[in-house]
């Protein structure tokens, strides 16, 4: 028993020493660390690169294409002679040219896909504002985490304390002769109990801070630590008024907005199919030609003389295309359809979210305030029973009842703290992100 007490001992002093030498975090400062290296973040902004490069490239289409060729063949046996004659001779050629297309007018294709382009970097944009929420929400809820495990491993080592002052306080009544040396066992066994709990308490802790330090993405957690918030306790805002502000600060639903826009960009898009288009066509070019026993004139002479030139137009009218403008039409129709249900689905669960955690908060605060007046009156029951117990006049189940039910109630109220504290910020964060984060 007395190894197993040691052990504990260790435990507890190496969390201590882990904690006292750490370095502390804001809340502020974890969120924005999290934010600048969150791997989901990170990929979403890869999107956005993406959709500029896809805007780029629409805007590159209103350029003209240059293409150039150069062949060499030869014919062995018979061929085509100058005559349009088949003969048995062999032959070559060498022939090059260079050719231009210029879009005049493409139906308004280019100009529609570039808005949807445009529309498609907002909505990545957003979703990257989205992702940064859900960090930031992640992280706070975390961090209250941590300070409510440490609020409860202080209450835990108070209660330890208390325990080990009895049993020292009983090991100078045993030398007095006060009392049986057997109710010392009974008290060191409820100090064992107490300081495991500790130990428990500082481990809850630990595991706290490794869950933070993942969210934040940090290479190593030695030293890291969090700082306290304002003792302060925050009003909880109406859902109606928390509901208006999330409307137009909610980058989710704004996103889910933004996909209605760009499926109306698709759907205009697709309309272009029905509309001709018109092109623009310049090239030159040139050949030289031999065949095998005649004479032939010098490659220069040839390039001069087969040199040629052309200009021309080229209009294309769609009149069936197997109705495949009328497809494409219909799916981007479905599309904003589709997109218009993920709006009133986010819009939903946001009301029910804020709701919830409307109704949570206003729970957690009803139980947080009562539980003081009980904390009160567990306190002086406590201190009763202790004097009892001095005296002589209350059994050692007496009290350990007492003091259990003073941790208890004292364990609850954190509880009912915390969790006033998590619900009331969510209401923050929804409607003002930045707020939350004080």
């Amino acid at each position: 028993m007395k190894a197993f007490h040691r052990i504990l001992a260790v435990g507890a002093m190496t969390t201590v020493a882990f904690l006292g030498q750490a370095e502390t975090w804001s809340l502020d400062s974890c969120v924005a660390y999290a934010i600048g290296n969150n791997i989901d973040i990170r990929q979403r902004e890869l999107n956005v690169k993406n959709g500029e490069l896809d805007l780029t490239e629409t805007k590159d289409r209103f350029l003209p294409s240059v293409d150039g060729s150069l062949s060499q063949s030869f014919n062995f046996g018979r061929g085509l002679t100058s005559e349009n004659t088949y003969a048995n001779r062999n032959t070559s050629s060498t022939q090059w040219s260079v050719g231009l297309n210029l879009p005049l007018f493409q139906g308004l294709a280019e100009y529609r896909r570039m808005d949807v382009a445009k529309l498609s970097i907002r909505q990545y944009l957003l979703d990257v504002d989205a992702a940064k929420d859900n960090v930031a929400l992640n992280v706070i809820s975390q961090y209250l985490q941590v300070l409510y495990c440490k609020e409860v491993a202080r209450s835990a080592r108070s209660q330890a304390e208390l325990s080990q002052f009895e049993v020292e306080r009983q090991k100078v009544m045993i030398e007095a002769g006060r009392v049986a040396e057997a109710t010392l066992y009974d008290l060191e066994s409820v100090a064992a109990q107490d300081r495991l709990q500790v130990v428990t308490a500082d481990n809850d802790i630990r595991t706290a801070l490794v869950n933070l330090a993942n969210l934040l993405h940090l290479k190593s957690i030695e030293g890291f630590d969090i700082s306290p918030l304002s003792d302060a306790e925050p009003p909880i805002p109406s859902p109606e008024q928390v509901y208006s502000s999330a409307l137009g600060t909610d980058n989710t639903l704004l996103s889910a907005r933004q996909g209605v826009r760009v499926a109306e960009g698709n759907i205009s898009l697709a309309k272009t199919g029905y509309i001709p288009t018109l092109s623009f066509n310049a090239g030159i070019g040139s050949s030289y030609y031999t065949v095998a026993g005649w004479d032939s004139e010098s490659f220069g002479t040839q390039m001069r003389n087969n040199f040629a030139t052309y200009l021309g137009f080229s209009l294309r009218v769609p009149i069936f295309d197997g109705f495949n403008t009328r497809n494409s039409i219909r799916r981007a129709k479905l599309q904003k359809l589709t997109a218009e249900l993920q709006v009133e689905d986010r819009e939903s669960n946001l009301w029910k979210d804020i709701r919830l955690a409307y109704y949570q908060a206003v729970g957690a605060r009803e139980r947080y305030l009562t539980s003081g007046e009980t904390l009160e009156k567990a306190q002086l029951s406590f201190e009763a029973t202790q004097e009892r117990f001095n005296l002589g006049r209350a059994t050692q189940a007496d009290y350990e009842q007492a003091k259990n039910n003073l941790f208890k109630t004292e364990i609850a109220r954190i509880q009912a703290h915390y969790e006033y504290l998590i619900r009331q910020r969510i209401l923050l964060f929804y409607s003002n992100p930045s707020a939350s984060r004080k």
